[in-house]
């Protein structure tokens, strides 16, 4: 306990940065993942090429090694002066966008083709059968597979801390560096970390027994 009460403040700090760094990224991949679920199941062959591009490369490549990209190369290439909190948010979020854009397609092709063909046969395009009809009856067959992401997200920025990012997992290298009882410091910050999983299965089951209930 008195680890806990000693350090109050690195536990403090590191528990709001996991939950701003889940959250922000969580809500990024989310939008990325749509999109990318849009161009794979798109009748325009480029988008669907790029799709199955992006998930097959991000779903497929060790995240440690986006995290290293992202600091060593795309500061190089593509946009230099990133913050490292920006590095972690665009590795955490191209990474878990992969997963969420295969979800949101699985749940997509649960949808009955005959709707999206009434659609179009009310003349909308593809842009408004996917966002007006298919994807909200594709809502109920997604939240489940999301939930489990949005908690493996929250557990994988705990690479972060590596990468001298402020997060939760981080505490513990910093405070183990100092001498103390690394069995408690891993103790409070499994804790930390059952507080987010923990709040964000609850959340899912909310949303899950609402859709159950509107249907």
């Amino acid at each position: 306990m008195n680890v806990l009460l000693d350090h109050l403040t690195e536990f403090r700090e590191g528990f709001i940065g996991t939950l701003l760094l889940t959250i922000a990224s969580g809500l990024l991949a989310m939008l990325l993942g749509v999109i990318i679920a849009g161009f794979r199941v798109s009748p325009v062959p480029p988008l669907r090429l790029l799709g199955t591009v992006w998930v097959t490369l991000f779903r497929n490549t060790p995240l440690t090694l986006l995290f290293l990209v992202a600091w060593f190369v795309v500061p190089v290439i593509f946009v230099p002066g990133l913050s490292p909190w920006t590095k972690a948010l665009l590795a955490l979020s191209f990474y878990t966008s992969a997963f969420i854009c295969e979800a949101v397609r699985s749940g997509i092709n649960t949808v009955p083709v005959g709707q999206a063909e009434a659609a179009r046969s009310l003349g909308m395009t593809f842009t408004q059968t996917l966002r007006l009809i298919v994807l909200p009856q594709a809502t109920r067959t997604v939240i489940p597979p999301l939930s489990s992401i949005f908690i493996a997200l929250t557990k994988n920025s705990a690479i972060a801390g590596a990468f001298s990012v402020t997060e939760l997992f981080g505490v513990q290298k910093l405070l183990s560096d100092q001498g103390f009882a690394i069995a408690w410091i891993f103790l409070w910050v499994a804790l930390g970390y059952l507080v987010i999983t923990f709040s964000i299965s609850g959340l899912f089951r909310l949303v899950e027994r609402r859709l159950g209930v509107a249907r």
